[in-house]
């Protein structure tokens, strides 16, 4: 097993994490810790090559809800989400599950609220400078760019179905600790190359700037949504009031908020569902109205797709008390 950097062993010590064994279900090969019995329950995995990669999972939770803030060197990370709930803060933004999320490490503090009792299970991989310049400069010679705008590419997408299978592949592989370092080395390069290669094919598709005056509207639609998104919303009435063709305004307002005009409004719609199955006791039909939605059932699959929890069970998990 490879000697680690300080870097985890130390957030993990400021953040009462205790190493253990392994459970049942992880990959072979990592070094695991869990939570201190008074904080919170269940595990995170990680394996490392100092100065070079990691792989880490997390499956745990906390009792009661927690604001992270801490600081991590250099880094640039690729991250699948089965479930989690919360808000990061700087910028501030609800956290969504089921999508591939990206972060930059070393420029600025993180910080983000994790609400209590909400599993947190995600898989992802974190890569040093100086191994994701070689990888990438070996693997695209001339068409090689600055990587961080390829990895701010892929944050908070849906549609990166290459990706989500590689990192569940890694999360299943059961070999031996001896082929680990092997396949774990060649899926860690594998993914870079996913982003890379994924970035690239977008930017060669010609993307005419939005003029400012289309921007502004759009943003003031987004604002218009986020106060009616209870309502029955059409396509043909916000086209009217951001003065824009149906066709124009699908395109635009993908192009300006990175999803279609029905995704941005489910999103809002579970955001604000959640608040409600958290801290009132209206039932879950009624939640389902009072967010816009008439069949119970539709609501509770689009819940559990955002949040990875059926509603009833989310605030089950919010407000169990230990």
């Amino acid at each position: 097993m490879n000697k680690k950097k300080d870097d985890y062993k130390e957030l993990f010590q400021k953040t009462n994490f205790i190493p253990c064994a392994s459970p049942e279900g992880f990959p072979p090969g990592g070094d695991c810790y869990t939570f201190a019995p008074n904080l919170g329950e269940g595990y995170y995995w990680y394996y490392e090559i100092p100065g070079k990669y990691n792989i880490k999972i997390h499956d745990f939770s906390f009792y009661e809800d927690q604001v992270l803030d801490f600081e991590l060197p250099e880094c640039l990370s690729v991250t699948w989400y089965e479930s989690i709930s919360g808000e990061e803060l700087n910028p501030y933004r609800s956290m969504s599950c089921n999508v591939i999320k990206s972060f930059l490490g070393g420029y600025e503090p993180y910080r983000a609220l994790i609400h209590r009792n909400i599993p947190i299970r995600s898989i992802g991989i974190e890569y040093r400078p100086d191994f994701f310049h070689e990888v990438l400069k070996s693997s695209f010679g001339d068409i090689y760019e600055d990587p961080k705008s390829a990895f701010r590419s892929i944050d908070e997408t849906a549609d990166f179905p290459e990706m989500k299978k590689l990192l569940w592949e890694i999360l299943k592989y059961k070999g031996t600790s001896q082929s680990a370092a092997l396949y774990y080395d060649g899926k860690v390069r594998e993914a870079l190359a996913l982003v890379f290669e994924r970035h690239r094919k977008l930017n060669e598709k010609e993307k005419a700037s939005l003029p400012s005056k289309d921007e502004e509207m759009l943003k003031s639609l987004g604002l218009y949504i986020n106060d009616h998104y209870a309502d029955r919303i059409s396509i043909e009435s916000l086209s009217k009031i951001a003065c824009m063709g149906t066709t124009k305004l699908k395109s635009t307002f993908k192009l300006y908020y990175g999803m279609t005009v029905a995704e941005y409004i489910q999103k809002v719609r579970i955001d604000h569902a959640e608040h409600l199955l958290a801290f009132t006791d209206l039932p879950v039909s009624e939640v389902a109205k009072a967010v816009g939605y008439i069949s119970p059932g539709h609501f509770a699959e689009l819940f559990r797709s955002a949040k990875g929890l059926l509603p009833l069970a989310y605030r089950k998990a919010f407000r169990r008390k230990f």
